[in-house]
């Protein structure tokens, strides 16, 4: 189960909304067959595995990191008959598949057929795996993930705006193995002016070489699309997609301007004269996104938390003062007038990545 896991980790990001699942096939003490899925749309991870191991699956036992699925209201066909017809006798499954049209329907049918199944086997780390694609299916909404860095101060940049770069080429790395595994990364305009991002996942080192990472799609927030044509992050295609947040207020020809470069616009209502997160995290759960790493400045970040649209918390905490009161804090928005509305984490798990603190936590409900 452990290299099913392994497996499905690496479809992390290019599967959604379908899970990330991985599984092997093993006979007489020996892996015969092993697959994961690799993108919606495409062979799921158990049909890889039987269709490697063929013959051999007769009597054999498959490993599969989720219920496997049993409805055709998908673009693939279920794959609880390909499992039936492949002789398997055994099946260990990590998780129930909390999507409501399978939801224990698909080991049913495994027992059903006579298959021996059991549920449960490295749960944890399978619901860890899925745990955007849980949360979407739960809500429509996508899993929100709120990543920083500053100062041991607390600090994101100086007052001049300075910010390249408070954490060590470590965390750098990290981050860009992360936006390669979630759906999509989100910013605001300030950050987009201040910076002219890429907002790409960079090749990451795998053993010896350095692998391609796959790309998420990029989020801006821009509620009037005062967005420059040639900032980066709109440049023509190839190149990863880019959706603009906007509202009812930017302009018409702006739009029409940056969808000729292939650029998404999506107009959707406002808040206090701001694209409402809300309603911009239920249009992308109803597009299919299912996690979203928030990667902006001190406003976004406020707005994130003082909307509860944030789930997880990632931060760095790089080990530098730069103290004043003018430079830029990590949250920004207006202080609330009593403690008791900070906004509380659970969970806290906390570990060094070369010279920085990671702080990772959950936000309460």
């Amino acid at each position: 189960m452990a290299l099913a896991l392994r497996l499905a980790a690496k479809g992390l990001g290019a599967t959604s909304p379908n899970p990330a699942v991985g599984a092997v096939v093993v006979a007489g003490g020996r892996i015969v067959g092993a697959g994961y899925h690799r993108k919606a749309g495409e062979p799921h991870a158990e049909v890889l595995a039987l269709q490697a191991a063929g013959r051999r699956a007769q009597g054999a036992t498959l490993y599969l990191t989720l219920e496997p699925c049993c409805h055709s209201r998908k673009r693939t066909p279920p794959c609880v008959p390909v499992i039936l017809r492949s002789g398997i006798r055994r099946a260990v499954i990590a998780m129930h598949d909390p999507n409501p049209r399978v939801s224990g329907r698909g080991i049913r049918a495994l027992q059903r057929a006579g298959i021996d199944v059991a549920v449960g086997c490295l749960s944890d780390k399978a619901s860890a795996l899925n745990e955007g694609y849980a949360h979407w299916v739960r809500t429509g909404r996508p899993l929100v993930i709120l990543k920083a860095s500053m100062t041991l101060d607390g600090k994101i940049a100086t007052a001049s705006g300075e910010s390249r770069w408070i954490t060590g080429s470590e965390a750098r790395r990290l981050v860009h193995a992360w936006r390669s595994r979630v759906d999509a990364i989100l910013v605001g305009l300030g950050t987009v002016l201040r910076d002219d991002p890429q907002l790409t996942a960079r090749a990451v080192p795998n053993g010896q070489a350095a692998r391609r990472p796959r790309q998420p799609l990029r989020i801006i927030l821009d509620s009037r699309l005062r967005i420059p044509l040639t900032a980066r992050v709109v440049a023509p295609a190839p190149g990863p997609s880019t959706i603009i947040a906007t509202t009812a207020a930017s302009s018409a020809r702006k739009r029409r301007q940056l969808e000729a470069r292939g650029v998404r616009v999506l107009v959707l209502p406002a808040r206090q004269g701001l694209v409402s997160l809300p309603a911009c995290f239920a249009r992308l759960g109803r597009m299919g996104v299912t996690t979203v790493m928030i990667e902006g400045g001190a406003e976004v970040n406020a707005s994130v938390l003082q909307s509860r649209m944030a789930h997880r918390l990632r931060l760095f905490v790089a080990p530098r003062l730069l103290g004043g009161q003018d430079a830029k804090s990590v949250i920004g928005g207006r202080s609330p007038r009593h403690l008791d509305r900070a906004v509380p984490l659970k969970n806290l798990r906390v570990r060094m990545v070369g010279p920085d603190l990671l702080i990772e936590g959950d936000l309460a409900d």
